[in-house]
C-alpha cells in the first residue's frame, strides 16, 4: 500500500563528507556560469540542429576539464536542421511586423520574401465540402488555430473580473472549442495532418498560434508542412490577422525564413563517469536529458537538470573522488521525441542497467525538489529513507514522498530504467508556474533560474548519489504488485520500448 506523506528524519549527525559538499556546491557554485554558456552561447538544443552537437561537446569539454572522463556515445540519427531569420510583416490593411517564429524543421522560402493573403478555415459539413474548398488556399496563408477570444490567462480573470464574467468567458471559450475542433474533425483531418494538405493543394504557409495560457508565452514544436514555411505566430498577432479576415479586409503577409536542411546526421548521449574503487562495475546514475525544443533556450526543459548533474558530478569528483560505486552522468539526447536517448542506454548497455544501483533524474524546472515517488519498489522506503535521512532537515523537511509509489510510464528519462527494473526516481521540482510559462514555450530563458532552488537540489543529489554508492551492497529491485485497472485487468509494469534511433520532426 503506498505510503504518502513528508519525509521526517530522525535527529541526525551530519556525515563529514555531506557537509563538505554542502560547502563546496554552495560556496563554490559553478550553476550560474554553466547556464551561462549552455543557455546563452551553446542556445536551444533541438535534435538534429549544430546546436545540439556543440551542446554534447562543450559537456564533455566541461566534464574533462574537471578531470572527469566523458564521451559522446551515438544512438541512432535524425533529421538534420539548421534554424535561420524568420521575417514576418502584415502588409494589408497597415503596415506590422508581426510576432512571430518558423518552428522547428520548418521549410524555407528559399530566399524570396512570398507576399499572399491570409484566410482562415471556414465551417464545413463533411470532408467533402473541405476537399471542394481546397482550391482557395492556393497563393494563401492558412490559419488552422482556434483564434483565443481573450489574451488573459485565467489567473488574471480571477482576480479583476466578476464571478459573472469570468463564468461567461469560461463558457464563450468552450463553445468556440467545441465548435473549432467539430469543423477539423468534419475535414476529415486534424491539425497534425491537415498541414499537408494544405501545401499540396497550394498554400504557400501555415499559420498556428499554440498559446499555453499565460501573457506572451506560446508553445513551440515541429513543422508539420515538408514544402512551405509552417509558422507560429503570437496569441496577440494571430488574433489581429483572424478579425481582419472574419470582417472580410483580406489581410496579407509577407515572409521571408531561411532554414538549412542538413541531411540525417548522427544523435548522441554524453556520458561522463566517476570510476568506483571497490565495485566498479556498479553504478549510480545522474540523469538528465541535454536535448530541448527551441523556441526559447531550454533553461527550465531541461537546461535546469543538465547543469544541476554537471554540477553533482563536479562537487563529488571534489569531495569524493574515490568513490565504492562508479557515478555515472548520463546526459540524453531526444528526449522530448520519446525518450530515445535514454532507453537506447537501457538497450545497448545491459551490463550497466544489470548492475546500477539507482537512477536519479531531475527534469521539470527550475524548483527545488518538493517530491518523491518510489517508482513501485518495495523496499523503497528502506533505502531512499536511508539515503534522505543524511541530508540536512532544511533540505528534507518539505518533500512529499509516496513509496512504494507507482512506475512512470514515459513522461521523463527515469521511466526508461523502471522499466528494466532499475530503481530510478524522478526528483519532481516545485512547478514556478513551469507548464504555463516555460515548459517548451519561447519563454523558456536564462532569466527564468531561480539559482537557490538549484543549488539545493545540487547539495541534496549529490547526498542521494553518495549515499547510494557507499552502500554495502545493491538494494533490493523487488516491485510491488500493481493494482487493477479500471478494465479490471492485474495491473503490469511498464514495458521496455524500442527507441527511434531516426527520425523527422516529431
Amino acid at each position: 500500500m503506498a505510503q504518502p506523506g513528508r519525509f521526517q528524519e530522525q535527529a541526525q549527525v551530519i556525515d563529514p563528507v555531506v557537509k563538505q559538499i554542502i560547502d563546496e556546491a554552495n560556496n563554490n557554485s559553478q550553476l550560474e556560469n554553466l547556464a551561462f554558456e549552455l543557455l546563452d552561447v551553446v542556445g536551444p538544443r533541438l535534435v538534429g540542429t549544430p546546436q545540439m552537437t556543440k551542446a554534447n561537446e562543450w559537456a564533455v569539454q566541461t566534464f574533462q576539464k574537471w578531470g572527469i572522463a566523458a564521451e559522446n556515445q551515438q544512438f541512432g540519427e535524425w533529421r538534420g536542421w539548421e534554424r535561420g531569420i524568420s521575417h514576418i510583416d502584415m502588409t494589408h490593411p497597415r503596415l506590422k511586423t508581426i510576432a512571430g517564429t518558423q518552428l522547428a524543421w520548418s521549410p524555407s522560402t528559399k530566399g524570396k520574401s512570398i507576399e499572399g493573403e491570409v484566410i482562415a478555415l471556414p465551417d464545413f459539413k463533411d470532408s467533402l465540402e473541405f476537399r471542394n474548398w481546397l482550391p482557395n488556399v492556393k497563393g494563401k496563408y492558412v490559419m488552422i488555430s482556434m483564434p483565443q477570444p481573450t489574451g488573459r490567462p485565467d489567473h488574471n480573470w480571477e482576480e479583476f473580473a466578476t464571478p459573472e464574467s469570468f463564468e461567461k468567458m469560461k463558457k464563450e471559450r468552450e463553445a468556440l472549442s467545441t465548435a473549432w475542433n467539430s469543423k477539423l474533425r468534419a475535414t476529415g483531418l486534424n491539425q497534425n495532418s491537415i498541414p499537408s494538405v494544405l501545401e499540396e493543394a497550394g498554400a504557400v504557409g501555415i499559420l498556428t498560434s499554440n498559446w499555453s495560457r499565460e501573457f506572451g508565452a506560446n508553445k513551440i514544436f515541429g513543422s508539420r508542412s515538408y514544402k512551405v514555411p509552417s509558422l507560429d505566430i503570437s496569441l496577440e498577432d494571430y488574433g489581429i490577422l483572424y478579425r481582419l479576415t472574419d470582417k472580410g479586409h483580406k489581410p496579407k503577409i509577407k515572409v521571408e525564413t531561411s532554414s538549412k536542411d542538413l541531411g540525417n546526421v548522427p544523435s548522441f548521449n554524453t556520458i561522463a563517469t566517476i570510476k568506483g574503487t571497490e565495485f566498479p562495475d556498479e553504478y549510480v546514475i545522474l540523469s538528465a536529458h541535454l536535448d530541448s525544443w527551441e523556441g526559447g533556450s531550454g533553461a527550465t526543459d531541461n537546461g535546469t537538470g543538465t547543469i544541476a548533474m554537471m554540477e553533482v558530478a563536479r562537487v563529488l569528483k571534489k569531495i569524493l573522488p574515490n568513490p565504492k560505486r562508479t557515478i555515472l552522468v548520463g546526459l540524453w539526447g531526444s528526449e522530448e521525441q520519446g525518450l530515445n536517448g535514454s532507453r537506447a542506454f537501457v538497450l545497448d548497455n545491459p551490463e550497466v542497467v544489470e548492475k546500477t544501483q539507482a537512477v536519479f533524474n531531475l527534469d521539470n524546472g527550475t524548483g527545488r525538489v518538493a517530491q518523491i515517488n518510489g517508482s513501485g519498489f518495495v523496499h523503497a522506503y528502506d533505502f531512499v529513507g536511508r539515503w534522505l535521512n543524511a541530508a540536512p532537515r532544511e533540505l528534507t523537511k518539505d518533500i512529499e514522498t509516496t513509496f512504494p509509489g507507482s512506475p512512470g510510464g514515459g513522461g521523463s528519462d527515469h521511466a526508461s530504467f523502471v522499466a528494466a527494473g532499475v530503481p530510478a526516481f524522478m526528483l519532481s521540482s516545485l512547478s514556478w508556474g513551469y507548464f504555463s510559462n516555460t515548459w517548451h514555450t519561447n519563454l523558456d530563458t536564462y532569466d527564468k533560474l531561480v539559482f537557490d532552488d538549484l543549488k539545493a537540489n545540487v547539495v541534496l543529489t549529490a547526498i542521494l548519489a553518495y549515499k547510494a554508492s557507499e552502500e554495502p551492497g545493491l538494494v533490493n529491485r523487488e516491485q510491488r504488485v500493481l493494482p487493477a485497472g479500471r478494465d479490471g485487468n492485474p495491473g503490469t509494469w511498464p514495458a521496455i520500448r524500442q527507441p527511434r534511433r531516426t527520425g523527422v520532426g516529431y
